[in-house]
């Protein structure tokens, strides 16, 4: 009788321990889950605002005076991604004039926060 209790005991701690591990691996991937979405989140939002200080300062300046129903704001320039991913990247007509010019580093800026509103948008 002795042994059964004893190799009870044992089974009994053995699936303890064993439960004890797979909530604590659980919670750890839950926390690395939970980090990486965050992640996501900041960089969106970052490239979003890094995005809409680039519209502003190089194309707002000529909308506001030659197109001013479409002068990009931080509402609405979502719904312009893709006209704007057209005629920057596709057509590049946009910037207009020569005094207008995006550095390389705007247009990889704009790139990053058109192809996470698409991934947003259309789950690409």
């Amino acid at each position: 009788m002795m042994l059964t209790l004893g190799k009870f005991l044992i089974g009994l701690i053995g699936i303890l321990l064993v439960n004890v591990i797979n909530n604590y691996v659980s919670n750890e991937q839950y926390n690395v889950y939970t980090t990486v979405a965050n992640l996501s989140n900041e960089t969106i939002t970052d490239s979003k605002t890094t995005a809409f200080q680039v519209l502003d300062n190089k194309c707002n300046v000529c909308h506001r005076k030659r197109n001013k129903r479409c002068v990009f704001t931080a509402n609405n320039m979502d719904s312009w991604a893709d006209r704007i991913n057209t005629q920057v990247f596709v057509k590049k007509r946009m910037p207009k004039g020569k005094n207008i010019k995006l550095t390389s580093r705007e247009y990889k800026d704009l790139q990053t926060w058109i192809s996470f509103t698409k991934t947003s948008t259309h789950g690409i």
